[in-house]
């Protein structure tokens, strides 16, 4: 078996660029929106639009533009998709409106779909090797995972100097540097044979994904309401169409017959387990750091940092250990390391420090980052080869349905609990309507708290504070349950890897 060398060494640094700017603009606006919101002056849904547009695309994307790939060539779709990528954070960069910024999120969208995907494929075709594969996914997982980690840091850093558009040029380099090298260090790949490309299976998994995603985002800002519930039905009815179809074609865009295989599932299911526990609780812990304990954003994505750190610790470790151990036991050791990180963050208080707090989430990273690189490697790995662009866009869009999944589930979680606890430690005498906004969210509560005389707003902040880590340490345990409910699973599953 052909080892890689330098050549395909240098492609896979030039391939991390643009993994880590495609998760980076998930969550770089995270620290601009209020600049952008005084400067454009977007409507309530325009900024939320803004905001989601992108994550909502690229998820939807995801299938079908792995699926081209395979068809075009996976370089010449992610040298298309770059070129795209850049053009577009301009327009965003210089939107003298928030309906142009809309449309440019959309569209970086449709461009960052095809990043992912693409890259992921390259990246079997350069590394035949297992063992060297492995290290390279690894890499490729590192930039990938601490691009969305970072985005909130990379923004508040420009935001201190530039006008808000500065976030989008950040990407305008980095495109140009992949499409100015690319060509000569990236070997193009494709089907062999490829088929006709299927326009309709196209539309049907776009159709299937985007409500889905759609609706279970809204569950958390509206309950249970029939809206969401509505759109998450009409995408379940699609996704069954879709499967049928792809079952049926004799070269569909998703090869569905994959799942019969022991490895891939139990490998596609760890990973998306995984994103599950690791969102939701994610989602959470950034509520606690500048919630409860009162940290501005920015100096609450620096206190995340060291989580990233874990990440790439974790990474290391899967590395080291599958040149020797099973990837069994390396799966089920790194879901087992998440799980009672999440049991220690069970223990968070109102006066926990956050030093403490993220020291628990660090173990968690620890063991997500030794399972991420595993199981990407699995999913990409066992498939044939000429699906290497579709399989790697069914894995990085179940990585976007776990994580809505993870936000919804962990997150209605710890809602329920925080309403029972708060009604019952909410302070008597208080107007029925504070009652209920504070009962509902802690950001309602902190908001009845301000408008309320000094001690009556303390008692309602500390009850809603207390309520909250009560529903925090429920969620917490409750990944912490599932994610060892995972490493027996995937322990037995994948035994004879």
């Amino acid at each position: 078996m052909t080892r890689a060398g330098n050549r395909e060494w240098t492609g896979l640094a030039v391939l991390t660029l643009p993994a880590l700017l495609a998760s980076m603009d998930l969550s770089v606006l995270f620290m601009a929106a209020p600049w952008l919101a005084a400067d454009l002056v977007p409507t309530g849904p325009q900024l939320l639009w803004i905001m989601d547009v992108y994550g909502f695309l690229m998820a939807g994307l995801l299938l079908t533009m792995g699926a081209l790939g395979d068809r075009i060539g996976r370089r010449r779709l992610l040298l298309l998709g770059a070129a795209a990528f850049g053009a577009v954070s301009v327009l965003a960069a210089y939107a003298p409106t928030a309906e142009l910024l809309v449309l440019a999120r959309a569209l970086l969208g449709v461009a960052g779909a095809t990043l992912a995907p693409s890259t992921l494929a390259l990246l079997r075709g350069m590394f035949a090797d297992a063992a060297q594969r492995r290290v390279a996914i690894g890499v490729w997982t590192a930039a990938f995972t601490g691009g969305f980690a970072v985005g909130p840091v990379v923004g508040g850093l420009l935001l201190e100097r530039f006008w808000w558009g500065a976030i989008f040029l950040i990407n305008v380099p980095v495109m140009a540097l992949l499409l100015l090298i690319g060509p000569a260090l990236l070997p193009e790949s494709r089907d062999a044979r490829p088929a006709g490309f299927d326009p309709v299976s196209a539309l049907l998994s776009i159709a299937a994904v985007l409500p889905v995603i759609y609706g279970v985002k809204e569950l958390v800002h509206a309950g249970a309401a029939a809206g969401p519930l509505l759109a998450i039905a009409v995408g379940v009815a699609v996704a069954v169409v879709f499967v049928r179809r792809q079952a049926r074609m004799a070269d569909p865009l998703v090869d569905v017959t994959l799942f019969r295989s022991s490895e891939f599932s139990a490998a596609f299911g760890t990973y998306v387990v995984m994103v599950v526990a690791s969102a939701g609780l994610g989602f959470l812990v950034v509520q606690y750091l500048q919630v409860v304990l009162g940290l501005r954003p920015f100096t609450a994505a620096l206190w995340q940092l060291p989580a990233v750190a874990g990440t790439m610790l974790g990474i290391g470790l899967t590395t080291a250990l599958a040149r020797s151990v099973r990837p069994a036991v390396v799966a089920g050791t790194g879901l087992l390391v998440a799980a009672a990180g999440f049991l220690l963050l069970t223990g968070v208080g109102v006066d926990t420090a956050p030093v403490a707090v993220m020291a628990c989430y660090t173990v968690v990273t620890i063991g997500t980052g030794m399972v991420t690189p595993l199981a990407i490697d699995l999913i990409v790995g066992t498939a044939p080869a000429h699906r290497a662009g579709s399989v790697a866009g069914l894995g990085e869009a179940g990585a976007e349905f776990g994580g809505a999944l993870g936000i919804a589930v962990l997150g209605s979680i710890a809602a329920a609990v925080y309403a029972g606890w708060a009604r019952d430690a909410l302070p008597a005498g208080l107007p029925r309507g504070a009652a209920e906004a504070a009962t509902e969210t802690l950001g309602g509560a902190v908001a009845v708290a301000d408008g309320l005389p000094g001690p009556l707003g303390t008692a309602v902040r500390d009850a809603a504070e207390s309520a909250f880590t009560a529903g925090f340490a429920a969620a917490a345990a409750s990944a912490s349950a599932l994610l060892a409910l995972a490493a027996v699973v995937v322990t037995v599953r994948l035994r004879r890897l």
